[in-house]
């Protein structure tokens, strides 16, 4: 074994407990503490002595010898990202490891200041990159979080709902974009061979402003619908939208458009071969 690891095997290996101990009231002290810290400082440490032993190399954690300790930040950072804990309370954890390392290494080579301060000055460059470490895997789990949340508000701000027999209705709501086109598209195709409908609605009502590239999105959904044999109906054209319509030259000659969904309704039904009359009283 590398002597430098054998001086961390050393220190570790004197007093586990009272390491760990110690490691999570300094995370108390200086911040705050998860329920599960005890268990998670306890994993980690297992996971750290054992790649030490393995007289791994303590200068480069991304090698295959540290895989061990980076599964298990990579779990932690996780788990403490999808219960909502801060980057900066992780990456807190981690560096509070510190406090008990160097209270042992300077116990165990007290008379030796040479060799103390290159073992801390080890110490302190290797436990920075784990914390370095965790906070990407962090920033990285939240960002699939964040992601994984969009992906579901996309799908709730955009149903598909049957307004009628043969009748469906798409009311869009906020800005439109590729994605959500797609989105949308994808799932009113399906709908209108799940139901065998020939009329769908696309209530723009909710759309705050009509450029050229939200007209192409609409104009790629409705000829995808009509592949599908279905016909097409856009609701919501405010007089504020139909300006900008043609002050930007968008050709939508050949599309039914209302100006309420109220409208296209009546037009669909109307169709759709449907009579409604009001019950005299």
């Amino acid at each position: 074994m590398k002597q430098e690891n054998a001086v961390f095997d050393q220190v570790l290996k004197a007093s586990p407990e009272e390491f760990i101990k110690t490691w999570v009231s300094e995370v108390a002290a200086t911040g705050s503490v998860s329920g599960s810290a005890q268990n998670d400082a306890r994993e980690l440490f297992a996971a750290i002595q054992a790649n030490i032993a393995s007289d791994a190399d303590l200068n480069r954690i991304d090698g295959d010898a540290w895989a061990r300790t980076r599964s298990v930040l990579a779990a932690l950072s996780q788990s403490r990202a999808a219960q909502g804990a801060s980057a900066g309370d992780t990456n807190h954890f981690v560096m509070s490891i510190k406090k008990p390392l160097f209270d042992a290494l300077q116990k165990d080579l007290g008379a030796d200041a040479r060799g103390a301060l290159q073992a801390v000055w080890l110490a302190s460059t290797l436990i920075d990159k784990l914390a370095q470490f965790t906070a990407t895997t962090y920033q990285r789990s939240r960002e699939d979080v964040i992601q994984r949340q969009q992906q579901e508000l996309l799908e709730l701000s955009t149903p598909v709902v049957k307004l009628w027999e043969g009748v469906l209705a798409v009311p869009m709501i906020g800005t439109l974009d590729s994605s959500r086109t797609q989105l949308v598209m994808e799932s009113l195709l399906t709908r209108i061979v799940e139901t065998g409908s020939e009329l769908a609605i696309i209530d723009i009502t909710g759309v705050p402003t009509v450029d050229t590239l939200v007209a192409q999105h609409l104009l790629k959904t409705v000829t995808a619908i009509r592949l599908m044999g279905a016909d097409c109906i856009i609701s919501g054209i405010r007089p504020q939208i139909a300006q900008t319509i043609v002050h930007l030259g968008i050709d939508l000659q050949g599309i039914v458009t209302k100006a309420t969904l109220a409208d296209a309704l009546q037009l669909a039904m109307k169709k759709a071969g449907f009579v409604i009359t009001r019950n005299k009283a």
